[in-house]
């Protein structure tokens, strides 16, 4: 279950895995010129530019966000103070620009939802997108990250109440997206773990690669993004269990790696800090039946660290 990538398309992006809280970006809109900022109508053709154009950074912040408003809300009507060349209030050319703040914005959910999309429909989806774009407006610049909060709106979504499932769909979705962008580094290797003395494995604590995340839930989420993203045949699930999921992109590929029981506490434990030992005991704790040296052997295979030390 992979998804490759160009050398190329990098960033420096870590996402949070389920032991820890993303960052919120701060909130971040372009300035936008109010009327008095405008040139006077004349008798000549109108300025090639259209007529909201980046401000400088001193127009009021009272305009910057009562424009985020109206692109938000279709109701609303075009902002106080909001002209175009000619000294009219640009009803129409508002309303044309906020549909297609929409209709980017929904169509950037689509395509790091994909999997989402075709378990629900486009024009259901559409609709649910649309509803979050509404609710939730960007606050970056940068769309890579929008949507972390997609499956938390979804859990609220009255339409979608009976898919509870789809919300962790979404968090998978998310993950892989994150994944995508992160930082590249070097995995462990079996030579790395090799060279421990074995008397001192116990007091190893290992660093997550930047690129981890683990999925903890109550469905078979695996499975379900799996078969609605191509990567298995579309097929009734007839063992309805929870499934737990390890994201990483330890190369220029993004894996998704299904879980066996007690396997997500383990991998959890160590991404906090816990040394290999207490990590063992805690999920063990959890899950008595953990295979453990199938575990250890996941520390290389999946590439989810990156350093040891003690």
């Amino acid at each position: 279950m992979k998804h490759a990538r160009t050398p190329a398309a990098k960033s420096a992006v870590r996402p949070a895995t389920r032991c820890e809280a993303p960052a919120t970006p701060p909130a971040l809109l372009p300035p936008l010129r109010p009327a008095s900022a405008h040139p006077s109508p004349t008798s000549v053709m109108p300025p090639a530019e259209p007529s909201c154009l980046p401000a400088p950074a001193s127009v009021p912040a009272a305009f910057q966000s009562g424009f985020a408003a109206a692109l938000a809300d279709p109701a609303r009507p075009v902002p106080e103070g909001l002209t175009a060349w000619t000294g009219n209030r640009p009803t129409r050319r508002f309303g044309v620009y906020r549909n297609n703040v929409r209709v980017g914005l929904t169509g950037a959910l689509a395509a790091r939802f994909p999997a989402t999309e075709a378990i629900v429909g486009q024009d259901f989806f559409a609709a649910m997108a649309s509803a979050f774009v509404a609710a939730h407006p960007p606050r970056s610049p940068l769309l890579l990250a929008y949507g972390d909060d997609f499956a938390e709106f979804v859990e609220g979504f009255a339409p979608a109440a009976g898919l509870a499932y789809l919300p962790d769909v979404i968090r998978l979705e998310a993950a892989r997206s994150l994944a995508y962008h992160a930082a590249d580094a070097a995995p462990l290797t079996a030579a790395n773990l090799a060279a421990v003395p074995p008397e001192r494995l116990a007091d190893l604590v290992l660093e997550p690669h930047p690129s981890l995340s683990i999925l903890r839930s109550l469905y078979p989420v695996v499975t379900l993004w799996a078969m609605n993203a191509g990567a298995l045949p579309l097929a009734p699930i007839r063992d309805w269990v929870g499934e737990d999921a390890l994201i990483v992109r330890p190369q220029m590929t993004v894996d998704v790696h299904p879980l066996p029981p007690g396997g997500a506490a383990f991998f959890c434990a160590l991404s906090t800090g816990l040394t290999l030992g207490a990590a063992a005991e805690s999920a063990l704790a959890q899950a008595p039946g953990l295979d453990l040296a199938a575990s250890l052997a996941a520390l290389i295979t999946t590439g989810a660290f990156v350093q040891l030390a003690f």
